[in-house]
């Protein structure tokens, strides 16, 4: 039987906290009802919307300060003065061993300072990153790093093609996931000498639970062809934001085109259900949630502007991912790596 997860919630973190994070928390606990809560936040906004769901106060436990990390907040004034807000008790919790992960929708850089600050590097681990799913023409496949380290070399990305395939395993349930490295073509010359050298290490090494396929172009992100497509913080946050906006221009142009005229207006109403299935596939609270792999830790990054439901999908994912123990199952598969390395040297 699956264990009984913590989740430590950040709960002033977002466009729209706390009461996004009130209600997206008891939705996530209808489909996890054995998860506990420990709410960080101010008292006075929190309680009374905890009040109207009794059934999520029970399960819950109020922690209040008045200290919140701001959405302007440089990280090296979070470090200075946010470990006592909300964000950074979350965290705490986290590090005490109180709380199996913590979620906040709050300043990604902010949250990624206190994060690294207070939980650390795994062994093994040079640099944590950012993963997050996205939606593709055959579901989900996720994507890392999406801007925590702008520059890497090659044992960077090795890492982080290792923590995306474990993270692939917990949430997507894929036992062999397929992994590939962002580049400017498909051809084994093509690229700087980093990903090349990254491409050998993963290619040689037999005993990952992942295939890795090679190089994929950015064109190839959308399709889903791989599972976890591996790059640096950079260009992995140029190409998210790149995807992100083009959705919205198609999402913007289909609309116009469907009110230019009455004939197009009559289209609409005879594709509309084929149009919201595309909505909601690429609606992203359907996909929230990005994670901060490669620390002592789980954290839990949401959408700052989700809605209830995208706060509870990140939720959903956090648990999922205490429950498979993610972070032992990436400790267990960079062991597999030296050991690869130190047969192939003594061979």
């Amino acid at each position: 039987m699956a264990k009984n997860i913590t989740i430590a919630v950040d709960a002033m973190g977002g466009d729209h906290a706390p009461d996004m994070v009130i209600e997206g928390i008891a939705q996530a606990r209808t489909f996890f009802p054995g998860t506990q809560f420990l709410v960080f936040g101010d008292e006075a906004r929190i309680k009374p919307l905890l009040d109207k769901q009794p059934d999520l106060t029970a399960a819950s436990t109020l922690v209040h300060t008045s200290d919140v990390v701001t959405s302007d907040m440089k990280p090296s004034q979070a470090l200075r003065k946010g470990r006592q807000s909300s964000m950074g008790l979350a965290i705490q919790a986290v590090k005490d061993g109180t709380a199996d992960v913590a979620i906040s929708a709050g300043n990604t850089g902010a949250l990624m300072a206190l994060a690294k600050f207070l939980l650390r590097t795994m062994p093994g681990i040079d640099r944590p990153a950012l993963i997050s799913p996205l939606p593709t023409l055959r579901g989900e496949s996720v994507m890392l790093d999406l801007g925590a380290n702008v520059e890497c070399d090659s044992n960077n990305l090795v890492q982080f093609g290792i923590m995306g395939a474990a993270y692939v395993r917990t949430v997507l349930g894929l036992s062999n996931p397929t992994v590939a490295l962002l580049n400017v073509g498909v051809e084994d010359l093509k690229g700087k000498d980093s990903i090349k050298a990254a491409a050998d290490v993963l290619r040689a090494s037999k005993h990952l639970p992942l295939d890795f396929v090679g190089f994929v172009e950015g064109n190839h992100i959308a399709t889903g062809e791989v599972d976890v497509v591996v790059t640096d913080g950079f260009t992995g946050n140029v190409a998210l934001k790149t995807a992100e906006g083009t959705a919205r221009l198609v999402t913007d142009l289909l609309g116009r085109a469907f009110r230019s005229s009455m004939s197009t207006k009559l289209g609409y109403l005879l594709a509309r259900h084929g149009l919201r299935s595309l909505r909601d596939h690429m609606d992203p609270n359907n996909h929230n949630g990005g994670v901060f792999l490669g620390l002592n830790g789980l954290v839990m990054k949401s959408h700052g502007g989700a809605n209830a439901h995208g706060f509870a999908s990140a939720v959903t994912s956090a648990i999922d991912m205490a429950q498979n123990d993610l972070i032992r199952l990436i400790s267990e598969d960079l062991q597999r790596i030296v050991d690869d390395e130190a047969a192939a040297g003594a061979a």
